[in-house]
């Protein structure tokens, strides 16, 4: 009955590994026990005051009511001004798409864009809704393996290598999760001239731009000429950087003619993003910047703790992200050394049932060599956490 239930996309389509190790801990703790997680990539900081006044204001003012599919103007030209103060980049309001999330941005880029038959270029490790996205839209995630020793950065000759005569984008995400890295101008500058010198679009994750560390820098792909720029679809919101992650609000910057497809698109799905969340955006990114730098210098100080934690535990090897707020740890070495531990799915259901801590295995993102721990939470959650971790691996 269910087999004839289901569309063939249904049935391809999995649930988020995150979510799905996120609802176990909650479990857990809703039958009373203490589970320290380091699960879901959730900033813990509220969400700025003068953000929350805003859309306070909106509701007093009877701002509650449908707007503009794309967005309003008001909030386009707040978006438009942020994207040319910040990565030098000029838009229209043509140009901007107003949605439900990033990740809605992304879903809506991808069902644009693809054709069935088409093949997405994605680096691994990598978020995990990228290849999902790409194959609800019938396409095919094609993944170019990075290394640790390269930080897990895209080499240029393995994109190019990796372009076939079906291959219609490149997606990136810098800084990146799961790995935390970001990319530099120079690295940046060989993959859009590959994509440029190809045909390739570039979709470019750029969520967690305002959370680098040890002096990166974040560079937009799209900034680095106009015709890479014709080519790049830019992709950001202000869940991140404002801890605003249930306000659900996230945009895209790219050609004119794909936008409008995409604007079509939303129209017959979910209509515009919350009315009183698009006021709240607007004052997160015209308003103060101060307590989105007062957040990513707590960030540093949690990913400093945890790599030196990480990297005390026998067994485990992690290098220090420049980016976002995921540690990315290599726990291969532990492999082998007990059934309960032979994977990274084992070894995060063993340290969810035998510590009580909550992590995400690498082989959602990829790479089964590794672990993500998030460290949007406390330094003394963290310490809790990294001692669980010691103590449960101990015996091996």
């Amino acid at each position: 009955m269910q087999d004839k239930m289901l569309s063939s996309r249904a049935k391809e389509i999995k649930p988020s590994p995150t979510l799905a190790i996120d609802s176990k801990a909650k479990a857990m703790k809703a039958q009373g026990i203490d589970v320290i997680s380091f699960g879901v990539g959730e900033p813990d900081f509220d969400t700025p005051e003068n953000i929350k006044e805003a859309a306070i204001k909106a509701i007093r003012d009877g701002f509650t009511k449908y707007t503009p599919v794309g967005g309003t103007d008001k909030l386009k030209d707040a978006i438009i001004g942020k994207l040319e103060k910040d990565n030098g980049l000029k838009y229209e309001r043509a140009e901007i798409l107003v949605s439900c999330g990033a990740k809605h941005s992304l879903y809506n880029t991808m069902q644009a864009l693809l054709d069935p038959g088409d093949e997405v270029l994605i680096p691994a490790p990598y978020w995990v809704s990228y290849p999902e996205q790409a194959t609800l839209a019938g396409a095919k995630p094609v993944f170019i393996k990075t290394l640790e020793a390269d930080r897990f950065l895209l080499d240029p000759a393995a994109f190019e290598k990796g372009i076939t005569g079906k291959t219609k984008a490149l997606i990136l995400n810098s800084p990146s999760n799961p790995t935390g890295f970001s990319y530099g101008r120079e690295a940046l500058a060989r993959i859009a001239q590959i994509a440029v010198e190809r045909g390739i679009y570039v979709i470019s994750d750029e969520i967690y731009e305002k959370l680098l560390y040890d002096g990166a820098e974040h560079v937009s792909i799209a900034s680095l000429g106009e015709e890479i720029k014709k080519r790049t679809i830019v992709i950001n919101g202000v869940s991140k950087a404002y801890s605003m992650t249930g306000w659900r609000i996230g945009y895209a910057a790219g050609p004119a003619p794909l936008i409008k497809a995409m604007t079509s698109m939303q129209s017959q799905s979910t209509s515009n993003p919350t009315s009183i969340a698009q006021a709240a955006a607007i004052e997160a990114l015209n308003g103060p910047q101060d307590s989105v730098k007062a957040m990513a210098a707590q960030f540093d100080k949690r990913r400093r703790f945890i790599v030196d934690g990480l990297n005390a535990i026998p067994g485990i090897k992690c290098v220090p992200p420049t980016g976002a707020f995921y540690a990315f740890p290599n726990t291969s070495a532990l492999y082998g050394r007990s059934p309960e531990i032979s994977s990274s799915s084992k070894l995060a259901m063993y340290l969810l049932e035998k510590a009580n801590v909550a992590v995400v295995p690498g082989d959602a993102f990829g790479d089964d060599d590794f672990i993500r721990l998030s460290y949007a939470t406390g330094i003394g959650e963290i310490e809790k956490g990294l001692e669980r971790i010691k103590k449960a691996l101990a015996a091996f």
